[in-house]
Protein backbone atom coordinates (compact mmCIF):
# COMPACT_ATOMS: atom_id res chain seq x y z
CA UNK A 1 0.00 0.00 0.00
CA UNK A 2 1.16 3.40 -0.53
CA UNK A 3 2.42 5.52 2.23
CA UNK A 4 0.16 8.02 4.12
CA UNK A 5 0.50 10.91 6.28
CA UNK A 6 -2.31 13.08 8.02
CA UNK A 7 -5.09 11.16 8.44
CA UNK A 8 -8.11 12.78 9.38
CA UNK A 9 -10.43 10.40 10.15
CA UNK A 10 -8.28 7.13 11.54
CA UNK A 11 -11.66 4.69 11.56
CA UNK A 12 -12.51 5.03 7.76
CA UNK A 13 -8.21 4.87 6.83
CA UNK A 14 -6.75 1.15 6.44
CA UNK A 15 -2.95 1.32 6.13
CA UNK A 16 -1.80 -2.41 6.63
CA UNK A 17 -1.57 -4.93 3.45
CA UNK A 18 -3.96 -7.32 5.52
CA UNK A 19 -6.43 -4.70 7.14
CA UNK A 20 -7.04 -3.47 3.46
CA UNK A 21 -7.68 -7.04 2.10
CA UNK A 22 -9.58 -7.78 4.83
CA UNK A 23 -12.26 -4.60 4.27
CA UNK A 24 -12.26 -4.43 0.73
CA UNK A 25 -13.70 -8.11 1.00
CA UNK A 26 -16.20 -6.85 3.90
CA UNK A 27 -17.15 -4.31 1.03
CA UNK A 28 -17.57 -6.39 -1.66
CA UNK A 29 -19.73 -8.30 0.63
CA UNK A 30 -21.63 -5.57 1.50
CA UNK A 31 -21.82 -3.87 -1.89
CA UNK A 32 -23.30 -7.39 -3.74
CA UNK A 33 -19.68 -7.29 -5.62
CA UNK A 34 -17.77 -10.14 -6.82
CA UNK A 35 -14.35 -10.16 -5.29
CA UNK A 36 -13.32 -12.85 -8.02
CA UNK A 37 -10.07 -15.32 -7.14
CA UNK A 38 -8.11 -13.40 -9.88
CA UNK A 39 -9.39 -10.01 -8.42
CA UNK A 40 -8.82 -10.78 -5.10
CA UNK A 41 -5.38 -12.10 -5.85
CA UNK A 42 -4.05 -8.27 -8.07
CA UNK A 43 -5.59 -7.04 -4.66
CA UNK A 44 -3.35 -8.90 -2.66
CA UNK A 45 -0.29 -8.26 -4.60
CA UNK A 46 -1.13 -4.43 -4.86
CA UNK A 47 -1.44 -4.38 -0.78
CA UNK A 48 1.99 -6.48 -0.06
CA UNK A 49 3.93 -4.48 -2.43
CA UNK A 50 4.44 -1.18 -0.67
CA UNK A 51 4.75 0.60 -3.43
CA UNK A 52 3.14 1.38 -7.25
CA UNK A 53 2.80 -1.80 -8.88
CA UNK A 54 2.77 -2.02 -12.86
CA UNK A 55 0.24 -4.11 -14.74
CA UNK A 56 2.73 -6.36 -16.34
CA UNK A 57 4.71 -6.73 -13.03
CA UNK A 58 1.20 -8.28 -11.76
CA UNK A 59 0.81 -10.09 -14.86
CA UNK A 60 4.54 -11.35 -14.10
CA UNK A 61 3.16 -12.46 -10.14
CA UNK A 62 -0.02 -13.51 -10.77
CA UNK A 63 1.58 -16.03 -13.72
CA UNK A 64 2.88 -18.41 -10.77
CA UNK A 65 -0.47 -19.39 -9.10
CA UNK A 66 -2.84 -18.33 -12.16
CA UNK A 67 -1.97 -20.20 -15.57
CA UNK A 68 -4.70 -18.59 -17.55
CA UNK A 69 -3.50 -15.25 -16.49
CA UNK A 70 -3.29 -13.10 -19.27
CA UNK A 71 -2.95 -9.12 -20.13
CA UNK A 72 -6.85 -8.73 -20.35
CA UNK A 73 -7.29 -10.70 -16.83
CA UNK A 74 -5.34 -8.63 -15.13
CA UNK A 75 -6.82 -5.65 -16.33
CA UNK A 76 -10.37 -6.37 -15.97
CA UNK A 77 -9.19 -6.98 -12.67
CA UNK A 78 -7.61 -3.83 -12.50
CA UNK A 79 -10.70 -2.10 -13.98
CA UNK A 80 -13.10 -3.54 -11.30
CA UNK A 81 -10.73 -2.29 -8.58
CA UNK A 82 -10.22 1.14 -9.63
CA UNK A 83 -14.16 1.20 -10.67
CA UNK A 84 -14.85 0.11 -6.99
CA UNK A 85 -12.29 2.47 -5.67
CA UNK A 86 -9.93 0.22 -4.04
CA UNK A 87 -6.99 1.13 -5.87
CA UNK A 88 -5.91 4.40 -7.43
CA UNK A 89 -3.68 4.36 -10.67
CA UNK A 90 -0.69 6.75 -10.94
CA UNK A 91 -1.36 7.98 -14.34
CA UNK A 92 2.31 9.47 -14.54
CA UNK A 93 3.95 6.29 -13.90
CA UNK A 94 1.61 4.18 -15.17
CA UNK A 95 1.38 1.91 -12.19
CA UNK A 96 -1.48 1.32 -9.15
CA UNK A 97 -1.50 1.59 -5.40
CA UNK A 98 -3.70 0.40 -2.99
CA UNK A 99 -6.59 3.24 -1.66
CA UNK A 100 -6.23 4.07 2.15
CA UNK A 101 -10.02 4.84 2.19
CA UNK A 102 -11.52 1.34 0.49
CA UNK A 103 -14.83 2.21 1.34
CA UNK A 104 -15.27 5.94 -0.44
CA UNK A 105 -16.11 4.82 -4.11
CA UNK A 106 -15.20 8.37 -5.49
CA UNK A 107 -12.62 10.26 -3.71
CA UNK A 108 -9.34 12.60 -4.96
CA UNK A 109 -6.42 12.04 -3.15
CA UNK A 110 -2.79 13.81 -4.25
CA UNK A 111 -0.06 11.66 -4.41
CA UNK A 112 3.35 12.93 -3.80
CA UNK A 113 5.81 9.83 -5.86
CA UNK A 114 9.59 9.88 -5.56
CA UNK A 115 11.64 9.42 -8.70
CA UNK A 116 14.09 7.98 -6.59
CA UNK A 117 12.69 4.56 -5.15
CA UNK A 118 9.23 5.03 -6.70
CA UNK A 119 7.66 5.29 -3.79
CA UNK A 120 4.15 7.06 -3.51
CA UNK A 121 2.36 8.94 -0.71
CA UNK A 122 -1.25 9.23 -0.42
CA UNK A 123 -1.55 12.56 0.86
CA UNK A 124 -4.75 12.46 2.53
CA UNK A 125 -5.65 16.55 2.48
CA UNK A 126 -9.18 17.05 1.73
CA UNK A 127 -8.26 20.86 1.86
CA UNK A 128 -6.13 20.40 -1.42
CA UNK A 129 -8.69 18.85 -3.35
CA UNK A 130 -11.45 21.41 -2.28
CA UNK A 131 -8.99 24.33 -3.40
CA UNK A 132 -8.39 22.91 -6.50
CA UNK A 133 -12.15 22.17 -7.00
CA UNK A 134 -13.25 26.09 -5.72
CA UNK A 135 -10.40 28.07 -7.86
CA UNK A 136 -11.63 25.51 -11.07
CA UNK A 137 -15.50 26.39 -10.66
CA UNK A 138 -14.40 29.76 -9.54
CA UNK A 139 -13.60 30.00 -13.80
CA UNK A 140 -16.38 28.38 -14.68
CA UNK A 141 -14.73 25.24 -15.10
CA UNK A 142 -17.04 22.21 -13.64
CA UNK A 143 -14.23 19.42 -12.69
CA UNK A 144 -15.29 15.70 -12.94
CA UNK A 145 -11.93 13.68 -12.07
CA UNK A 146 -9.00 15.53 -9.87
CA UNK A 147 -5.46 13.81 -10.79
CA UNK A 148 -2.30 15.23 -8.99
CA UNK A 149 0.35 13.68 -8.66
CA UNK A 150 4.04 15.62 -7.57
CA UNK A 151 6.88 14.44 -8.62
CA UNK A 152 10.07 15.03 -6.47
CA UNK A 153 12.19 13.13 -3.81
CA UNK A 154 10.86 11.49 -0.60
CA UNK A 155 12.73 12.06 2.97
CA UNK A 156 14.47 8.82 2.99
CA UNK A 157 16.20 8.88 -0.41
CA UNK A 158 16.95 12.85 0.18
CA UNK A 159 18.65 11.44 3.33
CA UNK A 160 20.43 9.16 1.52
CA UNK A 161 22.16 12.07 -0.92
Amino acid sequence: MSESHACTDPKHHVHDADGFVREVERLCGQRGLRLTPIRAHALRLIADAGRPVKAYDLLDQMKATHDSAAPPTVYRALDFLLEHGFIHKLASINAFVGCHHPGSEAHAVPFLICDKCQSATELEDEEIVASLDRRARALGFVPQAQTLEVHGVCADCARKG
